[in-house]
């Protein structure tokens, strides 16, 4: 009796930390997807633990591709290294909370087109897990009534978007969703141009793929002459850059 007693608290201490976060995201209804942010249902210190865990999976994984982790001092902490890349940087839009972003009034009612790029951004193919390096262009109609924020921010904000396993289309929809949430624009614009390593390594192997998605919203999308403007703007710093 004793032992079966000890039994549920043995198989609670010997459940994963991915296993934990899943289910209080299951329990709360919420999406798991490869480029949803899960920061709140993280609990402090687990992130490590995971990182720890995906290192052990990842052994796992070369084990099986038969790749000697032992001998080779090419290969022996490579687990190691693909876990903190995959949660520390090229994932950490996942698992890190949106970064501080200070905003300020708009004093001076601005209401003039500015456009801020372009700004490097780096990701992940959420089909192959390759990367996708691109560059991305933003346009703002301010509400002269609403907040303003500084250009680093812009930055940050895709940094944070883009570091999530994820296809290009759905990444620049988020984005232009989360700065019309902070900044109530008038007019948003958001266009990415990006390199998908999918098509460099493997299959077709071409080596010139671009792609390029864009979204227009309210001014950009009722104003002919300010979508214009905003097109040939963009054009001219990318002859530039």
């Amino acid at each position: 009796m004793p032992n079966a007693l000890r039994a549920p608290a043995l198989a609670c201490e010997h459940t994963s930390t991915s296993s934990r976060i899943r289910a209080r995201l299951r329990k709360a209804g919420q999406m798991f997807r490869a480029n949803d942010n899960i920061a709140a249902f993280i609990e402090e210190g687990e992130l490590d633990e995971l990182r720890l865990e995906v290192e052990n999976r990842m052994s796992e994984v070369l084990n099986a591709l038969v790749i000697d982790t032992g001998s080779d001092h090419n290969t022996i902490r490579t687990a190691h290294r693909v876990a903190k890349m995959f949660v520390e940087e090229v994932f950490a839009g996942r698992y890190r909370a949106a970064p501080p972003i200070t905003s300020f009034p708009n004093v001076s009612r601005l209401d003039e087109l500015m456009i801020v790029g372009p700004i490097t951004v780096r990701s992940a193919c959420s089909h192959h897990l390759c990367p996708i390096m691109g560059r991305i262009w933003i346009g703002v109609l301010p509400n002269a009534g609403a907040e303003l924020i500084g250009l680093s921010k812009f930055a940050r904000l895709c940094d944070w978007i883009m570091r999530r396993p994820q296809i290009q289309e759905e990444a620049v929809i988020m984005l232009a969703d989360e700065l019309e949430r902070r900044i109530r624009p008038d007019g948003l614009a958001v266009v990415m141009d990006a390199n998908h390593f999918c098509m460099h390594w493997r299959g077709i192997e071409d080596g010139q793929p671009v792609m390029t998605t864009s979204v227009m919203r309210g001014a950009f999308l009722e104003n002919d002459a300010l979508r214009r403007e905003f097109i040939e703007l963009r054009a001219r710093e990318h002859r530039c850059a």
